[in-house]
Formats: C-alpha cells, sequence, structure tokens
C-alpha cells in the first residue's frame, strides 16, 4: 500500500457481491499483543470458510514469522478461505509469504481528474438516494474535489503540505456520512438555513483537520474548504451551487 491506503472498504464491498458478507468477512487491525487473536481468525476463517484481513502487517514485523509458520500448517482449508494481507513496503516482510501470495499494489491517482474519479468510486447508487434534500449531491463533488485537491498538494512536496499527511477514504466517507445526517435532520427539523459553518467545522477541523499538525497547512486546508463550500445558493432545477461570496 501508498501511505494513506485504506483498501477495506473495496474489499467489503467486493466481499458483499461475492456472497462474504459481515458473517463470513473478519478483519484485524495488527498491532502489539494481537498476534494470538491473528492466529484464532486464520484457523476459523480456514474451518469455517470465512475471509479474513489483517491490516497493517508492517507494524508488527516481529510475528511475521509466526504468520508465515501458521499458513504453512493449514492442512486442507475450505476452499472459499481467503487471507488478505495489508503492508506498506517493508523489507521485514517474509520472503515465503509474498512467493505464495498474489499481489496487488495501490497507488495514489495522477492528476486531480484522476483523485476525483477515484473518490467517486466510493459513492454508490444507494449513498446517492440517502438523502433526499437537493444539495447533497452537489455537496458529495464538493467534498469528492475538496479531498482530490489536497491530495494532490501532495505531490509538490514542501511546496503542497508543509508536514506530509495521510489523508484517506475513511476522512472523505465520514465526512459524506455527517453531510447525510445533517442534511436529513434539517429535513425533519423544518430548518431553512443548513449548518454550514458545522459541516465546514466538523470536516475542515475534525475528520481532515484531525491530521493536520501545523498552523500554516490547517490555514490552507480550511481555505480550500471554505472556498469550496460557502453558504449554498442552490437551484435545483439547473443543478448549479453557488457560493454567496460569489455575489
Amino acid at each position: 500500500m501508498s501511505p494513506g491506503a485504506d483498501p477495506q472498504g473495496e474489499l467489503e464491498i467486493l466481499g458483499e457481491n461475492l456472497g462474504f458478507g459481515p458473517a463470513k468477512f473478519k478483519y484485524l487491525a495488527l498491532g502489539q499483543g494481537m498476534g494470538d487473536k491473528a492466529k484464532a481468525a486464520i484457523e476459523s476463517g480456514a474451518t469455517r470458510g470465512y475471509w479474513v484481513m489483517l491490516q497493517n502487517c508492517h507494524l508488527l514485523t516481529s510475528w511475521l514469522k509466526k504468520l508465515e509458520a501458521i499458513i504453512e500448517g493449514l492442512t486442507k482449508p475450505d476452499k472459499q478461505f481467503r487471507l488478505w494481507l495489508t503492508t506498506n513496503p517493508s523489507d521485514m516482510f517474509p520472503l515465503g509469504i509474498l512467493q505464495r501470495s498474489i499481489k496487488v499494489v495501490t497507488e495514489p491517482p495522477d492528476g486531480l481528474g484522476a483523485n476525483v474519479r477515484s473518490a467517486y468510486t466510493k459513492v454508490t447508487e444507494e449513498m446517492l438516494n440517502e438523502c433526499p434534500n437537493p444539495e447533497y449531491k452537489a455537496l458529495i463533488y464538493v467534498v469528492s474535489f475538496f479531498h482530490a485537491t489536497i491530495q494532490e498538494r501532495k505531490k509538490f512536496g514542501k511546496i503542497g503540505w508543509n508536514v506530509p499527511y495521510d489523508f484517506n477514504d475513511s476522512d472523505y466517507r465520514i465526512s459524506i456520512n455527517l453531510i447525510g445526517l445533517y442534511l436529513n435532520k434539517a429535513i425533519e427539523t423544518n430548518e431553512e438555513e443548513l449548518p454550514w459553518s458545522t459541516l465546514r467545522y466538523l470536516i475542515g477541523e475534525a475528520m481532515y483537520g484531525g491530521r493536520v499538525t501545523d498552523d500554516f497547512d490547517r490555514r490552507v486546508l480550511n481555505t480550500y474548504l471554505k472556498e469550496f463550500m460557502g453558504d449554498f445558493i442552490f437551484d435545483s432545477n439547473q443543478m448549479f451551487f453557488f457560493s454567496r461570496a460569489d455575489f
């Protein structure tokens, strides 16, 4: 994986499509003390035909030799069993596991348009229809464009961000969920004015901003968000949205 990549969502969608829903898909984030739990999950999955996902193997390299022995010790696993391992590039990853695995590499999209398209692949038809508020779909585009912009800045090194940040898909998904939650609440309570400042704060300070440690980087991030997500005047007939600052 490249820094900030989080393939869990894509694997969950793949599992759902192939009949491996939450009951048959177990995942663990590796860290100190998680070795025994990971071993139990692998052995249970091999017996019952589940999918098992161990995330961030590079954080527990001391245990990976045991993992190799666990895999070699599996006798006649269920044909439906799959073990997914995610890791950043690491010299400590056992060669034996790599040789017997199918390798998939995730790399960040190249270019603003590719970043927006990549963000859109995380949006399903069900998500688009979760909120009847006409601003919702426009705001999904706004968050997608914002996410793509701050990702694209990383390629410029210190000119882009003073400190490198691992903005990832979970920040994007949770931000969209927050928008849907607040817009649905506004419909339920018949609010005429939507809480733009609250949404900007939650996305810019809590979700994405929670990763930012440099004051100037925070200022850049919130300037983008304020520009892209001003107090919108929305025309549902023409499907355009404008910031009040444009007037």
